[in-house]
């Protein structure tokens, strides 16, 4: 069971992305303010129609418009945890699970509970809880539906550094239990590399790039990926063809370029990351005098 998105319009802001998500897997969207990543999951949720695209999931078309099919956000069944929980506020912890399951099962809502760490709160209102019970609660109520995908939309955003952390550990535990396709938005590459399997970049509605997170921060397709996902020594050098070899000029120094195409005099970007860094120090035997350090790229 896979879900497939392509969006190629979408207002408020011109969205064009393509991506697949199997059941079981992760996928992060990463992305600045403002390009489009919370409308991504709207869309999917079916609480936003994009103007061309589709949508699909185990092979049943959700959107199509083309075909001008769409299908309503309960016909879905889409469990959807908002950046800002999004509970009622005058029931119960209890009753809002409740009112999401399909037959109310008082039962059940305490087994979710007991599955979050939140055994005995079922009577609370919602302004009684801390920010990280909130989030378990807007969890479980996402859960109570049976979904056949998970959306999450900055779920770690209102809590502080220490209880995300936790949330961030049995999140991961819990994505592991799950044998659905679950798709998370954050601004934070350390959730997404530790949450997801598979990351999209998105800029200004655009997905740049798609992979691997670990493959993402070591081979940026290009500058901008680069910057996004917080590369810091991103530079500019130049191509100079010798001998059937291509080198990189880059200031002072000449660096030998891989096995690639690249036209002589060409202008490009190049990155080095601080991890492929290493500092070595050599002392000369017989307590020779220390030489400096050398630096190795």
């Amino acid at each position: 069971m896979a879900l497939v998105v392509a969006i190629r319009q979408c207002e408020p802001i011109n969205i064009d992305v393509e991506f697949s998500c199997k059941a079981g897997d992760v996928l992060a969207i990463v992305g600045p303010s403002g390009s489009g990543k919370t409308t991504v999951l709207r869309c999917i949720a079916g609480l936003h129609k994009p103007q061309n695209g589709f949508i699909s999931f185990a092979g049943e078309t959700w959107f199509d418009a083309e075909k001008r099919f769409y299908l309503m956000p309960q016909q879905r069944q889409v469990g959807f945890v908002f950046q800002d929980f999004a509970l009622f506020p005058h029931l119960t912890v209890l009753d809002n699970i409740q009112l999401a399951m399909p037959v109310r099962n008082k039962v059940g809502a305490h087994q979710l509970l007991a599955r979050v760490h939140l055994t005995g709160l079922g009577n609370r209102k919602p302004e009684t809880l801390s920010g990280g019970q909130k989030q378990r609660v807007a969890l479980v109520r996402a859960l109570a539906i049976e979904p056949k995908i998970l959306l999450l939309d900055e779920p770690f955003s209102s809590v502080d550094q220490v209880t995300r952390r936790k949330l961030r550990l049995e999140m991961l535990q819990l994505t592991r239990q799950l044998a659905v396709p679950i798709i998370l938005v954050t601004h934070d590459l350390d959730e997404a590399c530790l949450l997801a399997n598979k990351m999209v970049v998105l800029h200004k509605g655009v997905a740049l790039q798609t992979g691997e997170p670990q493959m993402l921060l070591k081979k940026p397709a290009n500058a901008t990926v680069a910057r996004l996902v917080d590369v810091k020594n991103l530079f500019n050098g130049t191509v100079i063809k010798h001998g059937g070899m291509s080198f990189l000029q880059w200031e002072t120094e000449t660096l030998t370029l891989p096995d690639k195409q690249f036209d002589n005099g060409a202008s490009v970007s190049w990155c080095l990351r601080s991890a492929d860094i290493l500092l070595h120090s050599r002392i000369r035997p017989s307590g020779g005098e220390r030489k400096p350090i050398d630096r190795y790229y």
